[in-house]
């Protein structure tokens, strides 16, 4: 009772959610079928962001925008995008498949890296979140849902020739410093160069050392036409991040942390566009390196992963009613490391999907042919509908998915002498399988939508770490008999079900004035077979409450943001560690813009509210921040 009175609340105090690319409430997504449909017709919960948010909203990562957006929780190990776990209705990070456009960028190595997005927010066309399973459609990892990012020259190829460039530098609160640099041409050429540096000592933790995060990153993007209906793109990029990992993943007081993680990302990208009939070709080549330095006394851990994925993908429109897509993608997935060894995987996939309209009905059926080296040959099918009568439109979606752990969870600690503590890997662990359902209605009135879906995901085999005994893990070779240990275990059964309800509201107040706003609520439960208690399983909120708004008028725009979650409390007295039961974050950013001149200032958590998404990870209180930006 106390969680739907909350969410009325929420309906009175903001009218606004997750921003739209367009003034639409119902725009097209390419990501439900790898064709261009109107939202209301993919059966599904698709959240758009507009790339332009990033600037507009009080965060200073693409993971800290995603915070916001209607059934997605990241749980933040720290700011400026250090480090955020990536969570979709209460599936774990790896359950997530993060794409860029429609490549995917998961690294083998990890899901914590799933929020290492290698592209510049200048560069962004939109994001597309999806909600449930999309494994039928894009494999494996798809679990939980999908996160696209779609950039600019991918989405569209401008022929008019024009130019622009941006420079922009911000600072404030714990040493607070960051640059941006970006120039965007049109043309022959549609060409985007962007560099970004952000840094911060960071508030003080547990062992006195500065929750540092020292960021960097470079992309490029270009893109020209081959013929009347050919288009090469190739976009090359690099991030870096260096911060201070303490307590990211353990709960030990000998726990001090640092990490830096590298990444190489390049992508070629073919496509041709000839009457009713579209294909593209695809090669990446990602490139990750990660040193994790527990403490001073510790080795480092290095590991460098590479992901070479190669995909074919053919669509066509049949007539007004019809449209299908098929395809294949290989990918070559290998890890060098001194702590969790050296190993290869291969994985290759046929897939096809469908658009069928007949009247008001739209059918999304989908189908994927999946071989891999941890789990053989898998059948992966898909199936959702949307029926739009007047204002009312009634959608539904079934499919199953598939995940096979990645190379830290089959081999993390495998190399290491002796080992008294930590996490262990599992070379053994079945792959990972799951049934989504879901239905939902949504409701459009002139510039309001209001939208409510209950889902639930029946789960076997989950892979989650679970304190086990020394006597109860299998290969002892390397741990010493009186350690304590995490060792990565399937879950025999996880069952994950809620109820996700959002308002949108967008609406031209006047000629000078319009307001964008909503909020989404989402309550939901996961229950386990298994006595033993999982580490990330049990981690996600029981509730969300999540709440956006942004008013324009003549040169300024404010815009607030914020979050409420209500979830399990867990302790770590030994590092003096709490999650709290609940807490509610609130930031706000103030912008005045004339001309080619633009200067902000924005606050981040105003209530200064002491807060951990992850045990022992600590997030700062209140921030202050301010910049100006020029555009050229």
């Amino acid at each position: 009772m106390r969680s739907i009175l909350l969410f009325l609340l929420a309906a009175i105090l903001f009218i606004n959610v997750n921003a739209q690319s367009t003034t639409e409430l119902d725009p097209v997504v390419v990501t439900n079928s790898r064709t261009g449909q109107k939202l209301s017709t993919t059966g599904r919960q698709v959240t758009v962001i507009a790339g332009a948010d990033f600037s507009k909203f009080p965060v200073l990562s693409l993971d800290e925008l995603l915070k916001y957006a209607s059934g997605v929780e990241v749980q933040q190990r720290g700011m400026g995008g250090a480090q955020g776990d990536i969570s979709i209705r209460g599936g774990t990070f790896q359950q997530v498949l993060i794409l860029l456009d429609g490549m995917k960028l998961n690294d083998p190595i990890t899901g914590h890296f799933s929020g290492y997005m290698p592209i510049d927010p200048s560069q962004i066309d939109r994001i597309e979140i999806m909600k449930g399973t999309a494994s039928a459609v894009y494999g494996a990892e798809a679990v939980g849902g999908v996160i696209h990012i779609i950039s600019k020259n991918y989405s569209r190829f401008i022929d008019k020739k024009s130019g622009k460039g941006n420079i922009s530098l911000s600072g404030g609160e714990f040493g607070l410093f960051g640059a941006r640099a970006s120039v965007h041409t049109t043309g022959k050429l549609n060409f985007s160069l962007a560099g970004s540096t952000t840094n911060a000592h960071g508030q003080i933790l547990r062992s006195g050392r500065h929750a540092y995060f020292h960021n960097n990153a470079f992309s490029a993007n270009a893109s020209f036409r081959v013929g009347e209906n050919g288009i090469f793109s190739l976009h090359s990029s690099y991030d870096e991040r260096d911060f201070a990992a303490e307590n990211y993943y353990t709960t030990f007081k000998s726990d001090t942390a640092s990490e830096v993680v590298k990444t190489w990302w390049n992508h070629l990208k073919y496509k041709n566009q000839k009457g009713k009939n579209a294909e593209e070709f695809d090669i990446v080549y990602k490139q990750t390196t990660d040193h994790f330095l527990f403490n001073k006394l510790s080795k480092a851990n290095d590991n460098e992963s590479k992901l070479v994925s190669i995909q074919y993908l053919r669509s066509r429109t049949v007539n007004n009613n019809f449209t299908y897509t098929y395809g294949t993608n290989a990918e070559h997935k290998a890890i060098i490391s001194n702590d969790r060894g050296d190993h290869t995987n291969n994985h290759i996939a046929f897939f096809t999907s469908a658009v069928y309209t007949k009247n008001k009905l739209t059918l999304n059926p989908g189908l994927r042919l999946d071989y891999d080296q941890r789990y053989q040959l898998q059948v992966l099918p898909q199936l959702s509908f949307a029926y739009r009568n007047n204002k009312f439109n009634y959608r539904a979606l079934v499919g199953r998915s598939i995940r096979a752990a990645d190379f830290t969870e089959r081999f993390n600690n495998y190399n290491k002498k002796n080992l008294r503590s930590g996490s262990i890997g599992n070379p053994d662990l079945n792959p990972e399988q799951a049934w989504n359902y879901e239905a939902g209605v949504d409701y459009f009135l002139n510039s309001l939508k209001i939208s409510a879906t209950a889902f639930y995901r029946d789960q076997k085999d989950v892979i989650d770490w679970v304190t086990t005994p020394f006597a109860k893990i299998p290969r002892k070779a390397n741990l010493s008999p009186n350690g304590v240990f995490a060792f990565a275990q399937n879950l025999r059964n996880v069952k994950t079900s809620g109820i996700e309800t959002e308002i949108q509201y967008q609406h031209q107040i006047c000629e000078d004035a319009f307001l964008r706003a909503g909020t989404s609520f989402m309550i939901l439960n996961s229950e386990t077979g298994d006595s033993t208690t999982s580490f990330y399983i049990v981690s996600h909120a029981h509730a969300i409450w999540q709440q956006t708004a942004l008013l324009s008028y003549k040169k300024f725009v404010v815009s607030v943001n914020g979050i409420y979650k209500k979830r399990k409390g867990q302790q770590a007295s030994a590092i003096f560690a709490e999650i709290t039961p609940s807490y509610w974050l609130l930031n706000s950013k103030i912008q005045y813009r004339c001309k080619s001149f633009e200067t902000f200032i924005a606050v981040n958590n105003i209530s200064n509210v002491k807060y951990s998404d992850l045990l022992g990870s600590i997030m700062p209180r209140r921030w202050t921040s301010a910049g100006i930006s020029i555009t050229l």
